[in-house]
């Protein structure tokens, strides 16, 4: 049996209902391993080591009584045989320092924190930019206003942000672009993502699960009436899906790529026939694929880290 560490958001805040990370502990705790919980502003390097502060951890599939954590204490990451990283973003300096810390930490960490660093959603997927709708990274008023121009309808989104939030869909014709970049310009350093609207999104945004690079299983988000953002927790809806030949040409190219990073467990957006996101942080979908009758995803994922802690 292994030592489990989580490196997460706080597990007493979490929807245990479709939480990745907590299908992870749970099919962890099934398979006999010692957990422990632990969130990232607790990391430290001292002495040529890296430490947390860690709680013992036992996990049950139960709402409203899902986990106690017992003392919390500080070890080196090194005592772990695992490192699971599962916070959330945003993908921001300090998530970038936790994975600096996390990949000279001497234990398995998955997805392997270099792989994660070099990989943030909105900007890895742009190598595969011939598998996506027109697309635009910039802060340059003038270069999205022409965009817009060229393309018609649009949605503008932060290049570092998470589950749908600050995610905007403007018309062609909409006059609240420029306040919209004001806003922008005030809440973020970074640019922007700008990308052709895609009318397909009523009917789904499919996320698709990969691991070590191959198809694990799929699920399809349809918006909420009077919404273009599938996420699930904004009141997205899951719904099973097929995959389509255009899916497998997708997933047969990244799949390589994830593989040689040492992304073990990577969930992809698929809009019609449009790769729109990759997924490495923090990828959610897989307690909805087993709902629906699909793979038991969990247990895939530790069949591939036992292999490689074996």
């Amino acid at each position: 049996m292994a030592t489990i560490a989580v490196q997460m958001d706080p597990i007493g805040g979490i929807n245990i209902k479709g939480d990745s990370t907590f299908a992870l502990l749970l099919e962890a705790a099934r398979r006999g391993h010692t957990l422990f919980h632990t969130t990232p502003e607790r990391l430290s390097f001292r002495a040529g080591k890296v430490f947390s502060g860690f709680e013992p951890l036992e996990v049950r599939d139960e709402h409203g009584n899902h986990a106690t954590l017992g003392t919390t204490q500080s070890m080196p990451l090194s005592d772990m045989d695992v490192v699971l990283l599962r916070q959330d973003p945003p993908f921001d300096m300090a998530y970038v320092t936790s994975t600096h810390l996390l990949e000279i930490a001497d234990t398995l960490v998955v997805n392997d924190p270099a792989g994660v660093r070099n990989a943030p959603e909105k900007l890895f997927v742009l190598e595969f930019s011939d598998l996506m709708p027109e697309t635009l990274i910039s802060a340059d008023r003038e270069a999205i206003k022409a965009f817009r121009a060229d393309v018609g309808d649009i949605v503008v989104k932060p290049l570092y942000g998470n589950g749908g939030a600050a995610v905007f869909k403007l018309s062609a014709d909409d006059p609240n672009l420029s306040s919209l970049l004001d806003m922008f310009e005030s809440a973020f350093r970074e640019p922007a993502v700008i990308q052709r609207f895609l009318p397909r999104v009523t009917e789904g945004d499919k996320r698709i699960i990969l691991i070590d690079g191959e198809i694990a299983g799929a699920i399809n988000r349809i918006p909420a009436k009077d919404e273009t953002r599938s996420n699930m927790h904004i009141g997205g809806t899951p719904t099973p899906v097929e995959l389509s030949e255009r899916d497998l040409e997708i997933c047969g190219r990244l799949g390589p790529e994830l593989l040689k990073r040492g992304l073990i467990f990577v969930g992809i957006d698929v809009i019609g026939d449009y790769l729109t996101e990759i997924n490495v942080t923090s990828p959610t979908g897989i307690r909805e694929v087993k709902r629906f009758g699909g793979n038991d995803i969990a247990a895939m994922i530790w069949d591939a880290i036992e292999d490689r802690v074996g």
